[in-house]
């Protein structure tokens, strides 16, 4: 992926907590009948071995499941993104030497792509995913809440895919390159974008800091 410089972020931690908060991501394998694609909720685990492994699944009528075991693929995982306005900045009214641009978080991570029928795993998958997303709701739903045979049948339904990490690479375009005041002017401009420019001036905020 094209990263500037200053948009360059590589450390693990940070990289492997973003994964983990955003928990969506397009896997794309190059297959000899094209490029199949497929958007995902994901759970980041580590293999025995210490690797870093994604656990997803799909439904069973996608093709995607049915690559070779280990295809090359990319997992692409967007952060919050936003419109930055020229206006934001002081430079604008100085010389008028300013464009729009967009900020944004990506990560890209390289790895390989395995399906995987085994009941038992299939289950865990979408247990593990149910509890990240509904622990902090006040009554949270439970698969245990639906009757097993319903499950059964809908996990019958699905294929589960590891995607095996091999290296991570992450995007964060922050404006970190302008001048001070046009970065102060950038911290207000993300102040005015709601949930997308909180979650970015906090990334900002981190690394400006390090």
């Amino acid at each position: 992926m094209y990263r500037p410089r200053l948009s360059v972020e590589d450390r693990p931690d940070v990289l492997l907590a973003a994964i983990r908060e955003i928990g969506f991501a397009t896997i794309v394998t190059p297959t000899p009948a094209g490029i199949e694609a497929t958007h995902v909720p994901t759970i980041a685990r580590q293999a025995s071995d210490g690797a870093l492994v994604l656990a997803a699944h799909v439904a069973r009528a996608n093709a995607h499941w049915r690559v070779p075991e280990g295809s090359a693929s990319l997992a692409i995982f967007q952060g919050p993104h936003t419109y930055m306005s020229p206006q934001w900045y002081p430079t604008k009214r100085e010389t008028g030497k300013v464009v729009p641009t967009w900020l944004y978080i990506a990560i890209h991570a390289h790895g390989s792509l395995t399906a995987i029928e085994d009941r038992a795993w299939l289950r865990r998958q979408v247990e593990d995913l149910t509890s990240r997303h509904e622990g902090t709701r006040a009554t949270p739903w439970s698969v245990s809440d639906a009757p097993q045979k319903y499950i059964d049948s809908m996990v019958r339904g699905i294929v589960g895919l590891e995607f095996r990490v091999g290296r991570l690479e992450g995007a964060w375009k922050l404006n970190e390159e302008e001048n001070a005041a046009d970065l102060d002017g950038t911290r207000q401009g993300l102040e005015a974008a709601g949930r997308a420019g909180e979650l970015l001036t906090r990334a900002l905020t981190e690394r400006r800091s390090r």
